[in-house]
C-alpha cells in the first residue's frame, strides 16, 4: 500500500516514465545531428527513440505502472520529437513544405480546440482516434523514410518508401484532423442536448 502511494506521489520514478524522459531528452541530440549532417547516427537516434515509445507502454502494462503523469507525457513526448524533427528537416531542405504545413497546421488546429473546449467546459479528456494513431504512424514513417534515403543513396525501395510515407502523411494527417473537427461538433451537440454538462458519453473518442 505504501509503495502504491509512493508511485502514485512520485510519477518519475516509474520506469515507463523514466522511457518517456528519455525520448524528450534525446530531441535534441537529434536535431544537432541533422544540422550537422550526420544522417547514420541521426537515423540510430530515431531508431533508439521510436524503441523507448514502443517499450514504455509495455513496461506501463506488464509492470502496472500507468500514471495520468504519463498518460499526458507520452503523446507531449511524441509532439515534441516529431515537431522538432519536422522543422529541422524542412530547414535543411528534406522534408517538404507542404506535408510539414499540413502536420502542424492539425496540430495547432488540435490544440486551440482543445483548450477552447476545457475552457469552455472542463473537459480533458481528448483520446486519440484510429486516424489519429494512423496520422502519428504515417509522420513516424515520413521521417524514417527520409532518414533513411540520406543514409543508402541511390536504393531504388528507399525512393519509393520515401514517396509513399510522404503521401500518406498528406492524405492521413487531413483525414484526422477532418475527424477531429467532426467528432468535436457531434460532441458539442450531444453536451448540448444534456443540458450543457460537459460530460462526453461513455464510449466515444476523438
Amino acid at each position: 500500500m505504501g509503495e502504491e502511494s509512493s508511485r502514485r506521489l512520485n510519477p518519475l520514478r516509474s520506469a515507463p516514465n523514466l522511457l518517456t524522459l528519455m525520448r524528450i531528452c534525446l530531441a535534441p541530440f537529434l536535431v544537432a545531428a541533422i544540422l550537422e549532417e550526420h544522417f547514420a547516427l541521426s537515423f540510430a537516434l530515431f531508431i533508439v527513440a521510436g524503441l523507448t515509445d514502443a517499450l514504455d507502454g509495455s513496461l506501463a502494462r506488464m509492470l502496472k505502472q500507468r500514471t495520468m503523469f504519463g498518460q499526458y507525457l507520452d503523446p507531449v513526448a511524441d509532439k515534441l520529437l516529431l515537431s522538432a524533427l519536422f522543422l529541422v528537416l524542412l530547414h535543411k531542405g528534406l522534408m517538404p513544405v507542404t506535408v510539414t504545413v499540413l502536420v502542424f497546421g492539425r496540430d495547432v488546429g488540435i490544440l486551440l480546440v482543445s483548450a477552447l473546449l476545457y475552457a469552455a467546459a472542463g473537459r480533458r479528456e481528448f483520446h486519440p482516434s484510429i486516424w489519429g494513431k494512423a496520422s502519428t504512424l504515417a509522420q513516424i514513417s515520413a521521417v524514417t523514410a527520409v532518414l533513411l534515403s540520406k543514409v543508402t543513396p541511390g536504393w531504388h525501395w528507399v525512393a519509393v518508401f520515401r514517396t509513399v510515407a510522404l503521401d500518406a502523411t498528406m492524405v492521413l494527417t487531413t483525414i484526422s484532423g477532418l475527424h477531429y473537427a467532426w467528432s468535436v461538433s457531434r460532441r458539442s451537440g450531444t453536451t448540448a442536448a444534456n443540458g450543457g454538462n460537459g460530460k462526453t458519453p461513455v464510449g466515444s473518442s476523438v
